[in-house]
């Protein structure tokens, strides 16, 4: 009888043992489906309603590029039969890296010569600069003057950063900019706007490759990314 009631009591035992085995199962199963990610995304970033929509105006505009990409004639995936089309890479839409700052002309404006991808040199008026500062540290960007073939006048800037060549498209990436008669404008640079010249996509065409003085001693973690990676 005694045996009986130990070889009871030790199944009574396993069985609270397999009892709490299971239940810390269920906690652990709970805990790493709902109350770790909540953990995660409460340690992101938080924004107000006007960067929300900010975010959201972006990635409709990334939308429509990939459509334009696509579908137009012009496009380098339309113009090369060898260019396969995919949807285009980017970071995620980060609004502290947007920047506010006045054009700073320089007082000689000096023709530079720039290579192109396939080797060719182009010549480009050096115009003048735009500075940013991130997490405490000045930055500036060379605005370029050029011409296109039709004689019609642009601005642009050209960079490279410490993405380059690892995230990013290894020649570097680029930023419109859109003169404004207003000597005391302030400008708006966006990097996540930031986007990569068609050579990127096909060996077709060439484009003009960053100086050193176009180099960004920082990671610029927005706009567009390598697209064959």
């Amino acid at each position: 009888m005694k045996s009986r009631d130990r070889k009871s009591e030790v199944g009574r035992q396993k069985s609270g043992v397999r009892g709490q085995k299971n239940i810390f199962r269920n906690f652990l199963y709970i805990f790493l489906l709902v109350v770790l990610p909540l953990v995660i995304f409460s340690c992101g970033k938080s924004y107000t309603p006007e960067q929300e929509k900010y975010i959201s105006e972006i990635e409709k505009y990334r939308e429509t590029r990939d459509s334009e990409m696509n579908n137009d004639p012009n496009s380098p995936f339309n113009q090369d039969p060898k260019a396969d089309f995919h949807s285009l890479k980017y970071y995620n839409v980060d609004p502290d890296y947007v920047f506010k700052s006045k054009l700073f002309e320089y007082p000689e404006k000096v023709t530079v010569n720039v290579f192109g991808t396939k080797g060719e040199t182009r010549q480009a008026l050096k115009y003048g600069y735009v500075t940013f500062n991130f997490k405490g540290k000045d930055h500036r960007l060379n605005v370029y003057r050029g011409q296109t073939q039709n004689n019609q006048v642009y601005y642009s800037i050209w960079f490279v950063d410490n993405t380059t060549g690892k995230d990013t498209y290894g020649v570097g990436r680029y930023l419109d900019f859109e003169m404004n008669p207003d000597t005391n404008y302030i400008y708006t640079i966006d990097f996540n706007l930031a986007f990569n010249p068609y050579c990127a996509y096909s060996s077709k065409y060439s484009c003009a490759v960053p100086t050193k003085e176009d180099y960004i001693a920082m990671s610029i973690e927005a706009g567009e990314k390598n697209f064959h990676n």
